[in-house]
């Protein structure tokens, strides 16, 4: 496959977020079929017709390059360019009416991000950026924070409910917050992570996240001059710690990350 313009792909994966977060926005009132419901996580048939809408509109542009996406994949993940996509990234909030949840949208290239674009429809607020350049927050670019004692610093954790994830995360989350400022659990890894590039978190620890979650924002905090963590986890996931470069080793993360 011969190199595709990160220019053009930034410029298209905007139009995509932008189409799925409109559809986040007209639909967030009204009931919402759940297409599944396990102990701690919704499925909804939205996140599916979103990641429909966003493949039309890469696939317009960018034909037979192939998708990994939450709701199902295409085309060979092993080729050179790959998009790797969260429609709804934050599904529960959203199905409660919580105003928290992001598209997000990646390119990679060789199994690199090289283009990220995240979304948030409710805040209207659109982080970019491409390999090599500054994040952008709404065109204006953002830097992580300066903050270096974890009792200055407000903290985000996410974690999964099975049982090895809570006896491991539990006491860390413990741990951690009896030192920071504060700590949050907000419910979507691309906002965290955004967050963290824009310097409104210090850093987001997360035990097991999937590649969608994180593929757009890792180079979001990267390129605003943060960390992005990862070692590879059970079943092709990640364990991940974003941080603003100052913080992951006074966090201690080796038992949590066992």
């Amino acid at each position: 496959m011969k190199p595709i313009s990160l220019k053009s792909a930034l410029a298209v994966s905007i139009k995509a977020a932008r189409a799925a977060g409109k559809a986040m926005r007209d639909n967030w009132h009204k009931s919402k079929q759940v297409n599944s419901a396990i102990a701690h996580d919704i499925k909804l048939e939205l996140d599916v017709r979103c990641q429909a809408l966003i493949e039309k509109v890469l696939a317009q542009a960018f034909p037979g390059v192939p998708v990994l996406g939450e709701e199902g994949n295409s085309g060979d993940l092993k080729a050179d360019y790959r998009w790797v996509i969260d429609p709804i990234d934050g599904t529960v909030n959203y199905f409660f009416d919580m105003p928290h949840a992001a598209t997000s949208i990646a390119l990679q290239h060789c199994g690199k991000s090289v283009v990220g674009v995240i979304y948030d429809p409710f805040t209207d607020e659109l982080w970019t950026t491409t390999q090599g350049q500054p994040t952008r927050l709404n065109g204006k670019i953002v830097r992580v924070s300066d903050r270096s004692n974890i009792e200055d610093c407000v903290i985000a954790m996410g974690f999964s409910k099975s049982q090895d994830n809570l006896e491991k995360s539990l006491p860390h989350l413990i741990r951690i917050s009896r030192r920071a400022k504060k700590i949050r659990i907000m419910g979507s890894a691309a906002l965290e992570l955004v967050y963290v590039a824009s310097g409104r978190l210090d850093a987001y620890i997360e035990r097991t996240i999937n590649l969608w979650d994180v593929a757009a924002g890792s180079l979001l905090v990267e390129n605003a001059g943060g960390e992005f963590y990862t070692i590879p986890a059970p079943n092709g996931k990640l364990r991940m710690c974003a941080d603003n470069g100052k913080l992951r080793q006074k966090l201690q993360l080796g038992s949590l990350f066992k």
